[in-house]
Parts: structure tokens; C-alpha cells; sequence
């Protein structure tokens, strides 16, 4: 009885470890799959789907736990329409169907300087965002607003976003039609041991 107990720990310890190791690699398979989708079928992500990402989003480190962040979700395609055409790096998102607009609230960010970490919890958020679409199989891509003035008020004026609330980017998302391809971006001369 007691070499049967053993083995069922030692059983149950091998699974564990497999779904770890399962994990790990369908992360890795997301972080080196993923890529700018430009290209979309037009058929509209669920609602479901654009909150999954968003809970994705929020999932990111951020610096004093201050979570200085909001996301608007655009899917009305008047709205898509009008960001678009504002927004020449954007015209993306009428195709898509969906857009994810990631802004920085000011009134939850630091002080002082710490006030400036902002931009990094975004970008963060944004990338988490990037990849869960990734994992899912929906296609995304990081259009930038900040640190451009006429960007940022723009997208403020088009979503009646408030002055004190920063768009950091528009994150295209929908269904991709398979034409954009991951680009491989490893490059050793960039790495550096012990110094520089």
C-alpha cells in the first residue's frame, strides 16, 4: 500500500510538471508567433473575446500597484470609421472590426517622477493584450498616439475621452486573414554578459 501511495504522488508530480512545461511552451509559442496583423477577414470578434483580452491587459506588472490604466473598446463602426480617418496609421481598424484603445489616467498614476511610469504599465497592458490575441488566435497590432499631441487629442476628442486620460496607442483587433507573417527578431550581437 505504501509503494502504491508513493507512486500515485510521484505520478501526480510527473503531470503537474507536464501541464507546467505545456504552459511554458504555448507561451513561448505565442511570444515568437506573434505579429502586426494588418489584414483582416472583417468578421467581428465577440465581445467575450475583447473582454478576455482586456482582462489580459490588466493582468500586467505595474509600477506601486497604481494600475494607472483604461481601455476603451471601440466596435461601432462609425466610430472605427472616424478614428481611421484621423489616424493614417489606423486605417486598419474599419477592417478589423474592433479596436482596443489603451489610456493612461493620470489621476491613479505616481507622483513625482514615478509619475512618468504611466507609459511602461501601458505598454505592458498593451503587450499582454498583444499577446493573449495571439493565444487566441485573433489577429492584432499596436498603432501609437503618444507621445503625438495631435494623436492623442484626437483620439480624445473622437472617444470623449477626458483631458486628464492619455491614450497611449489603438490596438487593432480581429480575425486575421493569415497574409502577415512573424518576423524573427533574435539578434546575439544585442545581448551582453556580466557588462557591456
Amino acid at each position: 500500500m505504501k509503494w502504491s501511495k508513493t507512486f500515485m504522488v510521484l505520478l501526480g508530480m510527473v503531470l503537474i510538471s507536464s501541464v507546467c512545461l505545456a504552459q511554458v511552451k504555448d507561451t513561448l509559442t505565442a511570444i515568437h508567433s506573434r505579429r502586426s496583423v494588418r489584414h483582416y477577414t472583417g468578421q467581428p470578434v465577440s465581445k467575450k473575446d475583447l473582454e478576455t483580452l482586456v482582462k489580459a491587459g490588466m493582468a500586467a506588472p505595474t509600477a506601486m500597484d497604481k494600475r494607472p490604466w483604461a481601455f476603451v473598446i471601440v466596435t461601432d463602426e462609425a466610430i472605427l470609421k472616424k478614428l481611421a480617418e484621423g489616424l493614417p496609421s489606423s486605417k486598419m481598424i474599419v477592417q478589423a472590426k474592433s479596436a482596443i484603445v489603451v489610456c493612461g489616467v493620470m489621476t491613479k498614476a505616481g507622483w513625482g517622477e514615478a509619475r512618468e511610469f504611466w507609459v511602461q504599465d501601458c505598454s505592458a497592458a498593451s503587450q499582454n493584450i498583444l499577446l493573449a490575441a495571439e493565444a487566441m488566435g485573433l489577429g492584432a497590432v499596436w498603432t501609437g498616439m503618444y507621445p503625438s499631441h495631435q494623436r492623442v487629442e484626437y483620439v480624445q476628442k473622437v472617444l470623449g475621452i477626458p483631458r486628464e486620460v492619455i491614450p497611449l496607442n489603438v490596438i487593432a483587433v480581429g480575425l486575421p486573414t493569415g497574409e502577415d507573417r512573424p518576423k524573427d527578431k533574435f539578434d546575439p550581437t544585442n545581448i551582453h554578459w556580466e557588462k557591456w
